[in-house]
């Protein structure tokens, strides 16, 4: 280990929800007494991440809230001419193309975090596991005697 402690990127910092997921971590590794700058890179990076896959998220839940908002309106917006079935099932077939580009977004940003959680996990398990075994030294009966102990 660097004895350094773990230090947040500029651009983790800027981001209100990577700074937030950044200082939960950064509190649990130093639970751990694991909150060492050679993990660093990686957890500003997770962290970026997961601001990242929540703001896709987001934008998938509001572009999901106005497909639904369009489909209630289907009726009426055919009723009153403002535009015709073919322009509604156009943009409908669209903003649902949008959707599911969105969620593919997401599952890939999900699979990032999920391998980043998984390594870092057995990293940091391993490193618990391993503490270095305090070995005695053994006595030398020939420097003892010449010693005269």
């Amino acid at each position: 280990m660097t004895g350094e402690e773990i230090k947040e990127k500029p651009e983790v910092k800027q981001n209100k929800i990577a700074h937030k997921e950044f200082l939960r971590i950064k509190k649990l590794l130093k639970n751990i007494e694991k909150n060492d700058d050679l993990y660093g890179v990686v957890i500003n990076r997770y962290c970026l991440l997961y601001a990242e896959c929540f703001e896709f998220e987001k934008k998938r839940e509001k572009m999901f809230e106005q497909l639904c908002d369009l489909q209630e309106k289907e009726d009426e917006l055919i009723e009153h001419e403002e535009m015709t079935q073919k322009e509604f099932y156009g943009i409908e077939n669209s903003m649902q193309k949008n959707l599911i580009a969105l969620d593919r977004q997401v599952q890939s940003k999900r699979k990032m975090l999920l391998e980043i959680e998984k390594e870092n996990i057995m990293t940091i398990a391993s490193a618990l596991r391993s503490v270095p075994k305090k070995t005695e030294k053994k006595k030398n009966p020939l420097m003892e005697a010449l010693n005269g102990s």
